[in-house]
């Protein structure tokens, strides 16, 4: 019986199984999740079953922080030197850091209960305050094993037409430079910032 030769679609299909077997070994086309995602806690949390009443208290609208490339990022950066940086193996945030500081800012200035926190995207009250700025450093420095986060903030007032800018950072000791070490002691850097921050807009 005379063999059939192949058909052009059918030499066209078994070239690409070989080239998607060839590149099976090298390429992956899905990223493997990590174990466990990780996240901040707010130290200063608001009280459950507390109402907020925006009369009496002056308002502050609180802006989604601007950041630098290298944490633009869900993963936790490390500082390896002056000019190379480096990302955790298997860590990763919930969320970008700029959302989770920024939760954590108004949560953290709500709970001091001078000022009523509305967001960005909330209309019907316009704040005399505006807090902004950028989240300059959230992570760890392998060269003093330390968890950094530092935030420029920038206070203006629309009834002064002033602004006063001002450099908030915190450090915090890291045992280890590994994906279940580093969550807590960001976390707790992270909050000691808010908690500077929160002082000084009610002041």
């Amino acid at each position: 019986m005379p063999i059939r030769p192949f058909s052009p679609r059918t030499r066209l299909t078994a070239m690409a199984l070989a080239l998607g077997a060839a590149l099976s070994g090298c390429v992956s086309f899905g990223s493997k999740p990590p174990p466990q995602l990780l996240t901040v806690r707010t130290e200063a949390a608001v009280a459950a079953g507390r109402d907020l009443r925006s009369q009496g208290l002056p308002a502050i609208a609180v802006i989604l922080p601007e950041v630098p490339r290298a944490i633009a990022t869900t993963r936790v950066p490390v500082q390896v030197d002056a000019t190379s940086v480096a990302y955790v193996k298997d860590a990763q945030w919930t969320e970008a850091p700029r959302d989770l500081f920024l939760r954590l800012l108004g949560e953290t200035i709500t709970a001091g209960g001078a000022l009523f926190v509305i967001d960005e995207d909330q209309y019907g009250l316009t704040p005399q305050r505006r807090l902004s700025g950028s989240l300059v450093e959230f992570g760890v420095d392998a060269r003093t094993r330390q968890a950094v986060v530092t935030y420029d903030a920038v206070l203006t007032d629309s009834a002064s037409g002033q602004a006063l800018r001002r450099r908030f950072t915190a450090r915090e000791p890291v045992s280890d430079i590994r994906a279940d070490r580093v969550a807590q002691p960001i976390s707790r850097a992270a909050n000691q910032v808010a908690q500077q921050v929160a002082d000084w807009v009610k002041g």
